[in-house]
Order: structure tokens, then sequence, then C-alpha cells
């Protein structure tokens, strides 16, 4: 099996530092160089220190080294600047994780259309990708509890609630990402405005065309923990429960990494998997849909390298069988 040659630009971050993780332990990968300007020269175990005794990279400030694949970790906003400010080879694949071309009529680069990669939606149409914009991670979990419903067209409003964890953020400090703000704290944040419901409209609409642009009423909370989302969303809806779990059953069937179960669902069975679990309740016509992630794996880094898994024809979920912490 051919080696994937891998370049990171912005690799001294949160998702960079958790790409190399994963992209360590992945037998067909090998990562080239690590890109991040302000620690060029530094061992890469200097900032991401989990990993001394697996890497012997350093951060460096050139990216012109001959690669397949081009990961950007960079911030929102940046990744486009970065592209149209340096020459990348016509063979060379790109994976965004940043928001730059998640939607449809910003998806343009230089004639090129970025494929939006949320496998369990699109997954033909990434193995052929050339250049992908991996979803935002609260996208990743709301949508993920909700394309069942729209494939079968009875999908109406939705309200939704979802609490991440500090790493969401980002690793720059900010008042809202302090320890001591954070620790016993929840807040409310971007109240029905956030950034991800326009590519969650967005793909609803792909599979019910009918489904109204704002049909989605989302609040964010920030919580007191390092990583996961937990959503919990309500809507209406008369299929039975038993109904229900057939139609999700069914929607995710050659999807091997989202998990249906009847009993509660909670946060530590996903952190450090590349897992979605959804449970389902209801009462009456009343339906709640709970979806959960480790906002940094299957809302970011897993999730992309299982994109490259499927851009480069390997199996689906090679590199990422890990398990949960648990305790």
């Amino acid at each position: 099996m051919k080696t994937i040659r891998i370049g990171i630009i912005g690799g001294a971050g949160y998702t960079g530092g958790e790409l190399i993780r994963v992209l360590v332990q992945h037998p067909v990968s090998e990562i080239v160089f690590v890109h991040s300007r302000s620690n060029a020269g530094k061992a890469v175990t200097s900032v991401h220190r989990d990993l001394i005794g697996e890497t012997d990279l350093y951060f460096t400030d050139t990216h012109t080294q001959e690669i397949d694949l081009l990961f950007l970790c960079l911030g929102h906003g940046a990744s486009r600047a970065f592209l149209e400010h340096n020459t990348i080879k016509e063979h060379i694949k790109v994976i965004d994780l940043a928001n730059d071309f998640r939607i449809q009529d910003q998806a343009l680069w230089k004639g090129h259309a970025f494929i939006y990669g949320l496998p369990e939606l699109q997954k033909e149409k990434i193995k052929t990708a050339q250049y992908l914009a991996n979803p935002g991670c609260f996208a990743t979990a709301i949508q993920l509890g909700l394309l069942p419903l729209a494939a079968a067209g009875v999908l109406g409003a939705v309200y939704t609630t979802g609490i991440t964890g500090s790493t969401g953020a980002g690793q720059s400090l900010s008042s809202t990402s302090h320890f001591s703000w954070r620790a016993n704290n929840i807040q409310a944040y971007k109240t029905l405005s956030h950034q991800h419901l326009t590519e969650i409209g967005q793909s609803l609409k792909q599979l019910q065309a009918d489904i109204p642009a704002d049909a989605v009423h989302f609040i964010p909370w920030r919580g007191d923990f390092p990583r996961g989302i937990f959503v919990s969303t309500q809507l209406k809806n008369d299929l039975s429960l038993d109904a229900l779990y057939t139609l999700y059953e069914h929607y995710y069937r050659e999807h091997p990494f989202v998990h249906l179960s009847k009993d509660p669902i909670d946060l530590k069975q996903v952190v450090n998997t590349n897992k979605c679990l959804i449970q389902i309740e209801k009462q009456g016509e009343d339906t709640v849909i709970h979806s959960t992630i480790d906002n940094l794996l299957k809302g970011a880094v897993g999730q992309a390298v299982q994109n490259m898994n499927l851009m480069f024809g390997l199996e689906e979920m090679t590199g990422l069988h890990l398990k949960s912490l648990v305790f």
C-alpha cells in the first residue's frame, strides 16, 4: 500500500496537535512537514508534550517539500489567504479544517470547488475530491442527529441545544476559555446565530428540498470541560420510537462511525474516538434526538482523516480504531 506523504499547515494549535497524534499511528501516512512560523526550528514535542517518544519532527516555516496531501489547520479565514498567497502543485489534495470553503457559494478557489466533507452525507463525492472542506464540530453533531429525518422528508422545525468543551474555542487564550472562568461555569453564546447554522441548513436542504432555511434554531453553550460535544435536538414527529430507530439504523447501516443506542448516552463514551453516538427519546409527538461526539476528532481531525482515507481509496476506519477514555 502506497504511503501518503502529508504536510500540515498550522501545526501548533489544538487541531494541529490532534492531527499529528492520529497520523503518527496511521499505518500508511508519513508526515513530511509540520508548518508553524512562530515555532519554526522547535521540536514538535516542545509544544505537544504528550508526543514525546512518538515523533522526532521539528516545526518548519517552509512548505515546498514533495507531498500528496496538505492539511490546513489554520484559524477561520486564514485558509483562503494561505492558498491565495502560496503555490500548491496541481496533484496535491487539500483538506481544510476551517470554515473558509464549507458554504457552496464560497467553495470555489481558482476554479476548483471544495467538496463538503461529511461522509455520512456524500461519501461518494468525497472519494473523488481533490479539495475538501471539513465540517464544523457543532454542525457535525447536529447534522448526524437529523440526516435520516431529512432523507425521509419528514423534518420540520428543529430546536437544538448543544454544549462544547473549551478546546472548541481554539488555543489562543480568551476570557471565556481561561480555566478560572470555565471551571464550574456554563454560558450560552451566539444564540440563534452560530456560524454553523448555514452549513447545517445547506446539508439538510440537499436531502429535503422543502425544508425552510431557518428550520434549525440553535443555542450553543460553553461547558466546563476540555473536549467533547453533547447535543439535544427537539422536534415534532408522528413516527413511533421503533420506527425512528429503524429509520436511523437503515440510514447509517454503511457508516461505521455512527452508532445508535437505546440506553442513555454520555460524553465519555465518545471522547478520544471518531464515533458519534445517537439516542432517541419520545413523548407523544415530542421527539428528542441526543447526539454526542469528540469535537477534536469526529468534529475535526478524526473526520478529516476519515475523509483522507476515502480520498485515497483506503478502508474508511484505517488509523481510527480509537478507544474512549471512559474514566
